[in-house]
C-alpha cells in the first residue's frame, strides 16, 4: 500500500495540497516510509499567509489574558496527550520514548511561561515629563510571524516559537522538517481544540520552496529559524533583505571541558549522555571533549567503557538508551565524517560504524576519537551525529583559548570542583550557554536559548524575555490635554472656606 499524504493546516482545517510534490517519512528504526509530506507550494504559503493576515485584527484586538487562558488549556491537552505526541515523535524521529517525552515538556514549559506573557507586556509610565504632558510606552504585536524547525526537536522547537508569538497577539505560520511533520499538525489541532481562532496557527510542511516563499513573502513581518549554519545565514541575509525581523539559530560544536580536579565518574555519564543520547542529533548535543592535563587517559577510557554499554535499537522499546538517525542519507553522512576523521590521523577508539542490528533502520553505534586536533575536518564540522572527540590541552588557558577560536559558540561545559575555575571559565568563555558540572545547559523556558558567533544571526535569542521581545515592538506615546474652557475658568476660581 503507498504511504498516505499527510495534509496542509491552513486557517483551521486540514487541506490537501494541490503542489503535486511530497516526500518520503521514514521510520528510522525500520527504514519504511510510513507516510509522505505536502511540499506546500509558494501559492499553498501565500494561502497561509492570507489567512493568518485575516485573523491577525481579531486576535491582536483579543485581551491578552484571553490569549493567556486559550493556551492554559493547549497546555492541558498537551500534557494529556504526552505520549501520543512522544510516539509520533519517536516514529518520525527515531528517539527513545523516555527522550521524545522529556523533548514535549521542555516544549510545555515554554507554553507555560507564555500564560504569562500579559505581565510582559506591560509598559512604562511618566507623569509631567513636561509641563502638563505625560509619556508612556507599550508592546504591540509585530503582525504575522513564522517560523522554520528543524529535524531533531519535531515537538519542542515549534513550541519555542508559537505559544510565544501568539501570546503577543500576533499569527503565525509555522514550515516544519518535511522529515518529520506530524508533531506540529497535531500541535495545531490540539491548539484549535483548546479554543485557538481559525488561521491564527497555520502549517505548511515543505522543503526550499515554502522557506524561500515564506522568506520573500510580504504580508510575513518576522521569521525564526533552528537549524544548520549556512541556511541560518541564507535565511537571515534573504529575509532582512525583504525588511523582516530575523532570528536564525544556527549550527554548534559544542565542547565540555574536564579539570583533573572533576569527578570523573560524573564526567563521564554526563558526557555519554551529552554526546550519545538523541543520537547526538542535538544542537546542543557535547561533540568536543576537551581535556586538560592527566585526566585525558582515564577519561578516554571512561567514556569508551560506557558507550561500549550503552544499548542501541528501536526508540520505542523499553531500556534502549540511543534509537537510529533520521534518515538513510544522514547515517552515510556521518559514516563519511567518521572515515575523514581515521584518514586525517585521529585514533579512533570506538567506531560506530561495526554496530550491526538486524533489518533496514538507519542505526549507528556510539563513535569515539581521541587525539583528535583543531585542523581535523571531525572537529571543525558540525557532525549531528552519535560521536566524541576528544582534545587534549595542558592548561585551562589553553582549553578557553581552543574553545574561543571555534567558529561556533551555542553551549560549553566545564567539569570541575574549584570555583575559581569555573567563575573564570564563566567570564571568560565566548559563547551563549555555558554549564558548570551541566553538561547540556539549556535554559530553563523564562530565559532565553541561544549562541553566540555563528551560531546566531540576529540580535534577540528565542523564548524568554528575547522572545517577548523579538515578537512585539515598542511604541512610546507622549501626550498633552489642553484643559477646556470650563475647566480653565474653574481653575481661577478662588476656594472658599466653611
Amino acid at each position: 500500500m503507498s504511504a498516505p499524504v499527510l495534509p496542509l493546516w491552513i486557517a483551521g482545517q486540514r487541506r490537501p495540497s494541490a503542489s503535486g510534490r511530497s516526500g518520503e517519512v521514514h521510520d528510522p528504526a525500520t527504514g519504511q516510509v510510513i507516510r509522505r509530506a505536502p511540499f506546500a507550494s509558494a501559492e499553498e504559503v501565500g494561502m497561509a499567509v492570507a489567512a493568518a493576515q485575516a485573523a491577525l485584527p481579531g486576535w491582536r484586538a483579543t485581551p491578552p489574558i484571553r490569549r493567556a487562558r486559550v493556551l492554559m488549556r493547549f497546555r492541558e491537552l498537551v500534557e494529556a496527550r504526552r505520549g501520543e505526541l512522544a510516539r509520533l515523535v519517536s516514529e518520525e524521529h527515531g528517539k527513545t520514548l523516555p527522550d521524545a517525552e522529556g523533548s514535549v515538556q521542555r516544549g510545555l514549559e515554554v507554553v507555560e511561561f507564555a500564560t504569562g506573557i500579559p505581565h510582559l507586556l506591560k509598559g512604562e509610565w511618566a507623569e509631567s515629563v513636561g509641563r502638563g504632558i505625560d509619556c508612556h510606552s507599550v508592546r504591540q504585536p509585530v503582525g504575522v510571524c513564522a517560523g522554520i524547525t528543524p529535524f531533531n526537536f519535531p515537538a519542542m522547537v515549534p513550541m519555542w516559537m508559537f505559544p510565544v508569538a501568539i501570546a503577543c497577539g500576533n499569527t503565525f505560520v509555522l514550515k516544519p522538517s518535511e522529515k518529520v511533520p506530524s508533531t506540529s499538525l497535531r500541535l495545531a489541532e490540539l491548539l484549535q481544540e483548546a479554543g485557538l481562532p481559525d488561521g491564527v496557527l497555520n502549517v505548511v510542511p515543505g522543503d526550499r520552496v515554502a522557506v524561500e516563499a515564506i522568506l520573500e513573502h510580504p504580508g510575513v513581518s518576522a521569521v525564526s529559524f533552528v537549524g544548520s549554519t549556512p541556511i541560518a545565514r541564507h535565511v537571515y541575509e534573504t529575509a532582512a533583505r525583504n525588511g523582516k525581523r530575523v532570528q536564525a539559530l544556527g549550527g554548534a560544536k559544542n565542547h565540555a571541558v574536564v579539570l583533573p580536579d572533576a569527578d570523573l565518574e560524573v564526567a563521564a555519564d554526563a558526557l555519554i549522555g551529552a554526546g550519545y543520547g538523541s543520537a547526538g542529533e542535538r544542537c546542543m548535543a557535547i561533540s568536543a571533549v576537551v581535556a586538560v592535563g592527566s585526566i585525558g587517559d582515564a577519561l578516554v577510557a571512561r567514556l569508551a567503557e560506557k558507550a561500549r554499554a550503552l544499548r542501541v535499537g528501536p526508540g520505542s522499546q523499553a531500556g534502549v538508551e540511543m534509537g537510529p538517525v533520521v534518515t538513510a542519507a544522514h547515517r552515510e553522512k556521518i559514516r563519511g565524517h567518521i572515515a575523514a576523521g581515521v584518514a586525517e590521523g585521529a585514533k579512533l577508539v570506538l567506531d560506530g560504524r561495526a554496530l550491526a542490528i538486524p533489518g533496514e533502520g538507519f542505526f549507528l553505534g556510539p563513535t569515539l576519537f581521541d587525539q583528535v586536533t583543531p585542523e581535523m575536518s571531525i572537529y571543525r564540522e558540525e557532525i549531528l551525529g552519535p560521536g566524541l572527540v576528544v582534545l587534549r590541552a595542558a592548561t585551562l588557558a589553553e582549553a578557553i583559548a581552543l574553545v574561543n577560536r571555534n567558529p561556533y559558540g551555542n553551549g560549553t561545559a566545564i567539569f570541575t570542583r574549584s570555583g575559581a575555575a569555573a567563575q573564570r571559565f564563566e567570564q571568560e568563555i565566548e559563547v551563549g550557554m555555558v554549564g558548570v558540572n551541566v553538561a547540556i545547559p539549556v535554559p530553563v523556558a523564562f530565559f532565553s536559548f541561544g549562541g553566540w558567533k555563528q551560531s546566531l544571526f540576529g540580535d534577540l535569542h528565542v523564548h524568554g524575555p528575547e522572545g517577548v521581545a523579538f515578537y512585539t515592538r515598542g511604541k512610546v506615546v507622549t501626550s498633552r490635554w489642553p484643559a477646556t474652557d470650563e475647566e480653565s475658568r474653574a481653575s481661577l476660581v478662588m476656594p472658599t472656606h466653611g
